[in-house]
Parts: C-alpha cells; structure tokens; sequence
C-alpha cells in the first residue's frame, strides 16, 4: 500500500467504506424483508408513537397516570382512526360509482378526440366490469390465502396499537434503555442521535397531518362548490394521498380534475385544476416552511427515490415508511455533521483567528 500515492489510497480507503455501509445496509434491509411481520408493527408503531406523544404528554401533565394516559390515547386514536375510515369508506362507496362513471366519460371524451389512443381507454373502461369478474374469479379461487393475508395484517395492526401503548407508557424510560445499550464512552452521542431522529419522524407525521387535513378540507370545499360530483370522496383521496409526499398528491389531484372534465365540462375541470393548483403552491410556499420548518428538509429528488426504493421492497406500505425512515437517517447525519463539526472547530485559544475582512478576501 505504501507504494500507492496518497490520493489513490484515500480513494481505495473510501471504496472499502462504502461497500461495507452498503454491504450493512442491505442485510439490514433483508433482515427487516425476512422479519417483516414484526418489523411492520414496531415501525408503524413508532410513527404513531410520534403523532400521538403530545397527547399523551399533556394528559401526564394532567396529573393522569402514565398507564391510564396511554391506555386513553390508544382509545382515542382508535376512536379517530375508525371514525376516519368509516367516513372515508362511505365516503368513497357512496361516491365511487359517480366517479368510475365520470372516468369512464372521460375517457369516451378522450376517444372522441384522439382516435385510436383515446379508443384504447374506452376500451379499457368499457372491459373493467369483466376485468374485475375475472379478478374476483382469481380471488375466490384463492380465497384461503386471502383471509390469511387479512388475518396477517388485523394481528399486525393489533401488534402495533399494544406496541404504541407500552412505547407511550414507558417514554421516560427511553433515554434510559439507549444509554444502557450504548457503547461504552459514546452514550451522550446515541443519545442525541436517538433524539434528532425520533424528533425528525415526529415533525413529519404531524406536520404531515395538519398538511393533509387542510389540503382535503380545501380541495373538498372548492370541488362541492364547482359542484363536482363526488366531491367528499376526492377530498377523502386527497387526505390519503398527502401521506406519499408529491405521487399521492399528483394521482389524487388528477382524478379530481378528470372527474371535472366528464361531468362538468371543459371549463370546470380548468377551475378544478386551478383549485387543485392553488392548494398545492399553498402547501409548498406557505404550508411546508410554517408547519414542518423544525423537521429535517430533504430535497425533492430524495424523497423521490426514497419512495421508489420502499415501494421496490414493500409496496404501498415501503412508500408510507420509506420518507419518515429517511427523515431520521438525514436527522442523524444532521447531528453527526454538528458534533464533528463543532470537534473540528478550533477553541477560543487555539491561535489567532482570520479577521472577517480576510475571509472574505
């Protein structure tokens, strides 16, 4: 190795850390794959732990007792969670027709207007009622795996709201449980580390949340005034939609402005699209710098290929995960970059120090 010059040994050097970060990375990622019906829960309940931790620390201040107050959150989320799902549910069986139909006269519309391209998705629409036969012939034929899966993801879901409740119980003890299994002489920084992330993932659901809400209530009150059909069931899109950063806001406000087009005309379904616009430069230019201005920024570009690697391991449920994992992993590199940083910086006897006016000469 001494025989090489100094540039192609550092070079050499990095290579060989970054296939071994790679190499660490992809066994975990297999690992969490191979074990994912415990991994799931214990990620999901994470992310609740974050959204509801406010919660939970304002009824421990209310002189509740810790278990009482975490047994009482996890009922209310459940209160909220079905209350949501019912309301979107109905929401979207009572609207769902009024919106496949007005899909399907777009696309007549699209037929009408470009020939053979817009043929194929008449098509398409008109053949949907025997695709989904055939679909629904396929799943009876497996219903057996079927009620497994669904039996997989209601013990998952239960898993996860008892790990969410001993995850709030037993907070305080957190700091506690990183230090202790920190390595020796570097437990002040674990546990910074722990904090930045767990902080990171919990700006990101709420302020994910709060974006979601206002998103859905605005693009809801703007279609019923356009008088959109099906308008409570795109808002209920909208608000689902929000949890995967730019694809669901961009699937859900296309669906909302094609439905626009069918029934209500050319012109409508430009007021929609503006309505739609509108809420999305209200969400970037106003929204996102206020509510989530303590959370870790991360460059469009990221979050896209954050959501493309989860979707390529876990599907919709990798997509849901995938920004609020990365979120941590910037916030923990934000705190290593800090500590060495300020490691790096020469004390206040370290020598002199350049005058203002030759830095910047």
């Amino acid at each position: 190795m001494q025989l090489l010059p100094g540039p192609v040994r550092r070079f050499a050097a990095w290579c060989a850390v970054v296939l071994l970060a790679s190499g660490v990375v992809y066994v975990a990622v297999r690992l969490c794959v191979e074990f994912r019906t415990a991994v799931t829960p214990a990620l999901l309940a994470l992310l609740g732990t974050a959204l509801l931790r406010p919660l939970h620390r304002r009824l421990v201040k209310a002189h509740v007792q810790r278990s009482l107050a975490a047994g009482l959150t996890c009922v209310a989320v459940l209160a909220v969670v079905g209350g949501a799902v019912y309301i979107v549910v109905s929401a979207l069986i009572e609207t769902g027709d009024q919106i496949i139909a007005s899909l399907r006269h777009a696309a007549k519309g699209v037929a009408d207007h470009f020939g053979a391209a817009g043929t194929s998705l008449d098509d398409v629409a008109s053949n949907a009622r025997e695709l989904m036969g055939k679909f629904g012939g396929t799943a009876a034929s497996g219903v057996v795996s079927g009620i497994s899966v669904v039996g997989e993801m209601m013990a998952m879901a239960v898993l996860a709201l008892l790990l969410v409740f001993f995850f709030l119980r037993d907070s305080d003890r957190a700091v506690g449980t990183v230090r202790a299994v920190a390595p020796p002489g570097g437990a002040d920084m674990v546990e910074a580390m722990a904090r930045r992330a767990f902080g990171a993932v919990e700006g990101f659901m709420r302020g994910t949340t709060l974006i979601a809400l206002i998103d859905a209530v605005c693009i809801t009150v703007g279609l019923l005034v356009l008088r959109v059909p099906g308008a409570v069931g795109l808002g209920a899109l909208v608000f689902v939609g929000a949890y995967i950063p730019y694809l669901g806001a961009f699937i859900s406000g296309a669906v909302a402005v094609l439905v626009a087009l069918a029934d209500r005309g050319f012109v409508v379904a430009l007021w929609a699209l503006g309505v739609v616009l509108a809420v999305q430069v209200l969400e970037g230019h106003v929204l996102q710098p206020m509510i989530q201005s303590r959370t870790v920024q991360m460059h469009p570009a990221v979050v896209l290929l954050a959501l493309t690697a989860g979707a390529s391991v876990a599907g919709i449920l990798g997509m849901l995960l995938a920004v609020p994992l990365t979120a941590a992993a910037f916030g923990i590199v934000h705190e290593l970059q800090g500590r060495y940083e300020a490691a790096a910086a020469p004390g206040p006897g370290a020598g002199p120090q350049p005058s203002p006016g030759a830095a910047d000469s």
